[in-house]
């Protein structure tokens, strides 16, 4: 009887955690050549004011990250993140940064907490509140930090990691971001145009 009890709870632990992995993971594949999706949808802003992707692009397209306040790999790569805003921002290209983890949103992923995040960090982009996982879910996005860049005609063009070595900013050797926006600002292709992405699960609801 004992055996059977603990196989049952065995059971429902292997669901439980199925069920969270399926949900945490996206099976949309966005690849480049792809368009921006979700264009014209409002996102809440922590300024207040609610923004759309199609009013954050700039003049040469626009940068996507997938983030949130709470994820180590987030973290450590605010230098980083920093680093892309400011490189975005000087080849004319609109970026927003994106929090679609809704694991922690009545707590430490809250849109307070976001405002109080962005302040901190000195953010001059949108960071953007995506409720129910829905721009994620539409990108494809499956963790933090992870990146979409798009090009002036909004095609995708560059997707996955910030850099070659997200769990050790120290020793990054290639920082794919950069690239991706020279190539592109120049009119070429974009080598490589898909890197994998590392970081946190984005944490979807059931």
């Amino acid at each position: 009887m004992k055996m059977t009890i603990l196989a049952g709870v065995a059971l429902v632990a292997a669901i439980s955690f199925n069920s969270m992995s399926a949900i945490a993971q996206s099976d949309v594949k966005l690849n480049p050549g792809d368009d921006l999706p979700a264009m014209e949808v409002s996102l809440k802003n922590v300024t207040g004011k609610p923004t759309s992707l199609k009013e954050a692009a700039g003049k040469n397209g626009l940068l996507v990250m997938f983030s949130c306040n709470t994820c180590p790999f987030v973290v450590k790569n605010e230098e980083a993140t920093a680093k892309a805003i400011a490189y975005a921002k000087s080849h004319n290209v609109g970026m927003v940064i994106i929090n679609s983890n809704e694991a922690k949103r009545e707590g430490d992923d809250s849109y307070s907490a976001m405002t109080k995040y962005a302040k901190q960090q000195k953010y001059t982009v949108p960071y953007l509140l995506d409720e129910n996982s829905q721009l994620a879910n539409k990108f494809g996005a499956n963790h933090t930090p992870e990146i979409f860049l798009f090009n002036s005609k909004n095609k995708l063009v560059y997707k996955g990691a910030m850099n070659d070595n997200p769990s050790n900013p120290a020793e990054v050797k290639q920082v794919y971001i950069e690239d991706a926006i020279n190539a592109m600002v120049a009119g070429k292709e974009v080598n490589p145009n898909v890197t994998k992405s590392i970081g946190c699960s984005i944490k979807r609801k059931a």
